[in-house]
């Protein structure tokens, strides 16, 4: 990885929170399910077998991603933010487009974007067009949609 996988403390609680539930609640049910079916005899036609050893292999998987994540995340509180007057991680940002329509952001890790929530990965396009700039800093950023111009109408971080 070229650069750090920065999370906020609540993103690393949830996926920690997925791992603990995955490994130690659903695998060992899954496991337990599949020794059942194998015991049931011929494995070829077995539908709780297959399924199980299929689901068990899509848990294996998710495990290791979440750990590999997990392991390179640097977590960053930013309630802790000392420049509080320009964007940085964690910051939540209201922007105004040309059409003067407002948009308020949060710039989080890119492992826990929810555009629908207004957060949005730390090395998505927006956020890396916002990061340093100040309340009434014009930054133009280029979208699939095309190129856009935004000022920042307002910058706020989480109360220390």
């Amino acid at each position: 990885m070229d650069r750090p996988n920065y999370i906020t403390p609540a993103g690393y609680a949830t996926l920690r929170a997925e791992y603990e539930q995955l490994f130690a609640t659903e695998r060992p049910a899954l496991v337990e399910t599949i020794a059942w079916a194998a015991g049931n005899g011929d494995r070829s036609e077995n539908g709780d077998y297959i399924y199980g050893r299929k689901r068990l292999r899509e848990i294996d998987r998710r495990l290791g991603f979440l750990s590999r994540r997990m392991k390179a995340a640097k977590v960053v509180d930013p309630a802790q933010a000392p420049d509080r007057s320009r964007v940085f991680f964690g910051a939540s940002v209201t922007i105004a487009d040309e059409d003067d329509n407002q948009r308020a952001l949060t710039l989080v890790g890119d492992d826990e974007t929810d555009a629908g929530k207004g957060l949005i990965g730390w090395n998505a396009p927006l956020a890396r067009a916002l990061r340093g700039a100040a309340v009434g800093d014009l930054r133009r950023v280029t979208l699939p949609a095309g190129e856009k111009e935004y000022e920042v109408i307002a910058i706020t971080y989480p109360p220390a």
